[in-house]
């Protein structure tokens, strides 16, 4: 009976330990791609990123990052009205459990890296008020979740793809103030 306990509590041990080396590993994977972000950005206006996203803190007290609480992973991203320019690296598409990116009015410029089409729970984007240029990607056709799509007033150009009016969760789509011509 006493080898039995000592058996059960071990196995939980190892259990709990695992589990927490498992959550570092996903929050540090959180922790580089938000890392990649900061070093993209090349203004920070009022220090808001420069100061605050360090490894000295943990990711979830990040300002501008909400986190679940269950899993611990990064879930919301929301840097609007920051002032903040640059562009949006590719490992951006590792934030795996986001469901709400919200950029809009800064500055960020540059075409959106085909990565962010791993980001499959995502369910809010707004990028308005940016400087995104090239086509809208039709991977935004691939995020099945999608419920609003706000991509106003960037300099996107060219054809809205056709992928796009297959999101059936898709509510919300706001593409005025760039540069369309129909669909593709």
């Amino acid at each position: 009976m006493e080898s039995t306990w000592f058996f059960l509590v071990y196995a939980c041990c190892m259990a709990a330990s695992c589990l927490t080396t498992a959550a570092q590993t996903n929050i540090s994977t959180d922790q580089s791609a938000l890392l990649a972000l900061k070093a993209h950005i090349t203004s920070d206006p009022h220090n808001l990123i420069f100061t605050n996203w360090s490894t000295n803190t943990p990711v979830c007290n990040w300002v501008g990052v909400t986190c679940g609480a269950r899993h611990l992973r990064a879930t919301a991203l929301n840097l609007s009205y920051f002032g903040l320019q640059g562009s949006i690296p590719p490992q951006l598409g590792n934030l795996s459990f986001l469901v709400d990116i919200d950029l809009r009015n800064n500055s960020f410029q540059g075409p959106l890296p085909p990565e962010l089409a791993r980001l499959r729970r995502l369910k809010f984007i707004s990028f308005g008020f940016n400087k995104f240029m090239g086509i809208i990607p039709t991977w935004f056709g691939s995020l099945s979740k999608l419920q609003t799509l706000s991509l106003y007033g960037n300099k996107f150009s060219g054809s809205l793809p056709k992928a796009i009016f297959n999101l059936s969760a898709l509510e919300v789509i706001s593409l005025s103030y760039n540069q369309l011509s129909g669909t593709n």
